[in-house]
């Protein structure tokens, strides 16, 4: 069983940037996929981020939505079992709850599928003002 804890959270304004973390335990980390998700109110929780298991030849892929590439990257820590989301040129648009997930290495299925994902933190609220 995985837990996963997100923060870095909260409120800034347009053009800021903001740095999420999400701390992992009860895992072997460097074994799974990481994503990061968003749902904004009234919306469905959608695909933001995600960077693949260590263990590839190549090292980890980083996939992003098109919303945000450019602006925001996904790193993660294996030693610390941590993965961030640098978010840079904030704008109102990526106001929304920004969730953690982790997906183990048979899950099979689009790294952008919510459901394809088998663990999920509480969420970090991000709201950026104009």
């Amino acid at each position: 069983q995985v837990q996963l804890v997100e923060s870095g959270g909260g409120l800034v304004q347009a053009g800021d940037s903001l740095r999420l973390s999400c701390a992992a335990s009860g895992g072997t980390f460097s074994s799974y996929a990481m994503g990061w998700f968003r749902q904004a109110p009234g919306k469905e929780r959608e695909f933001v981020a995600a960077i693949t298991w260590s263990g590839t030849w190549s090292g980890s892929i980083k996939y992003y939505a098109d919303s945000v590439k450019g602006r925001f990257t996904i790193s993660r820590d294996n030693a610390e079992n941590t993965v961030y989301l640098q978010m840079d040129s904030l704008n109102p648009e990526d106001t929304a709850v920004y969730y953690c997930a982790a997906r183990s290495r048979t899950s099979t299925g689009s790294t952008n599928d919510p459901g394809t994902y088998n663990y999920w933190g509480q969420g970090t609220q991000v709201t950026v003002s104009s």
